[in-house]
């Protein structure tokens, strides 16, 4: 029996970008949109057409050039945001429009004044609007993680009822325990009407570090869509990591039964890619793409030194572990440290020789 797949929605574009110091000009999201194409996401999240110009004409700019992954960007639930949203995405190859609506009490009456029957035909009102425009809606219910989880379930069938076809629990302040998170989008799914008619997906921010944590109990829990960004870069501190989030389930597949359709190779230059865009590095101790992740020295052992190779992707047959575990020895007492780019190297090398002599 196959695995079952979780879909990876990348909002580095748009969520990421609120991190101060991150913004990106168009040519430069288009740049690294097509790196994500190329790392294997699902889901790209442009931009929040709405806000500028420029966002606006940067979307656009990936929805025509960017043709594999749904292509997304964000509205509020107001028709003239929903349009800013159709006109950037509309070229795209598998447009979505994105909507988003405060579902906790704390949102609704202090951020929109509203009561919450009035949220909820808000809400009806713009996803049925988007579908007479795009065959596929999004709806957020923003500060889901502090909602009361009836009303959250009564708002989820709702927008299904009115066209939506992905559903996404967010934790909007990073405010859950992941046993707290995943056993919301548990209620959810077994309390809402023919849940199968959307796919369910989670936002999880990091305020206090559990961001991979509650997107992986939502997981458990029968979410198969995770939003992420690269590097875990977003507004305060930051959204859920996707090299974590990714490697998470590759590395404990068995445990976990899911799978993605990510390129692991492709992690590392992504996470590469945006910290020359950005200028901004990440803390050397960084899992997964931080740069000790990347340095093996001769005191790994022979486990470590296997494990990485599954990691970067790259299969040995069982006469090229021997001398692929040699040559990083040798290469390892010359340098100290060898890098991943030594590994791929040293074991490209290993396949020739072996090939040359068969």
């Amino acid at each position: 029996m196959s695995p079952d797949r979780v879909h990876i929605f990348d909002t580095t574009l748009r969520d990421g970008e609120q991190s101060p110091g991150f913004a990106l000009d168009g040519e430069q999201k288009l740049i690294l949109a097509r790196q994500l194409e190329r790392l294997g996401v699902d889901v790209i999240e442009a931009g929040f057409p709405i806000s500028s110009p420029g966002d606006f004409e940067a979307c656009r700019l990936i929805a025509r050039e960017v043709r594999r992954p749904v292509i997304t960007a964000l509205a509020r639930a107001v028709p003239q945001d929903i349009d800013a949203v159709w006109g950037a995405i509309r070229e795209a190859e598998r447009p979505q429009i994105h909507i988003v609506l405060s579902v906790s009490d704390i949102h609704i009456e202090r951020k929109l004044g509203l009561r919450r029957d009035e949220v909820i035909r808000r809400g009806e009102k713009a996803v049925a609007y988007a579908r007479e425009l795009c065959d596929e809606v999004q709806y957020s219910p923003e500060d889901a993680g502090r909602a009361d989880r009836d009303y959250l379930a009564e708002t989820v069938e709702r927008m299904l009822d009115a066209g939506a076809t992905v559903i996404n629990i967010p934790d909007t302040t990073g405010y859950c325990l992941p046993q707290e998170f995943g056993e919301l989008v548990r209620y959810v799914l077994a309390n809402v009407r023919k849940p199968e008619r959307a796919l369910f997906s989670v936002h999880c921010h990091n305020d206090l570090g559990l961001a991979v944590a509650n997107s992986l109990a939502a997981v458990e829990a029968g979410a198969r869509r995770v939003e992420c960004t690269v590097n875990g870069i977003g507004e305060r501190a930051g959204n859920a990591s996707l090299e974590e989030v990714v490697m998470v389930l590759r590395v404990r597949q068995a445990a976990l039964g899911v799978e993605t359709g990510i390129a692991t190779p492709q992690i590392a230059p992504t996470s590469r890619l945006l910290t020359d865009l950005t200028g901004v590095g990440v803390q050397p101790n960084k899992a997964v793409v931080g740069a000790n992740a990347f340095a093996h020295t001769a005191r790994s052992g022979r486990h470590a030194f296997k494990h990485r190779l599954r990691v970067l992707g790259i299969v040995l047959g069982d006469e090229q572990v021997q001398p692929a575990w040699e040559r990083f020895l040798s290469v390892a007492d010359r340098k100290k440290e060898v890098t991943d780019a030594d590994l791929i190297e040293i074991s490209a090398f290993v396949k020739r020789e072996i090939a040359r002599s068969a």
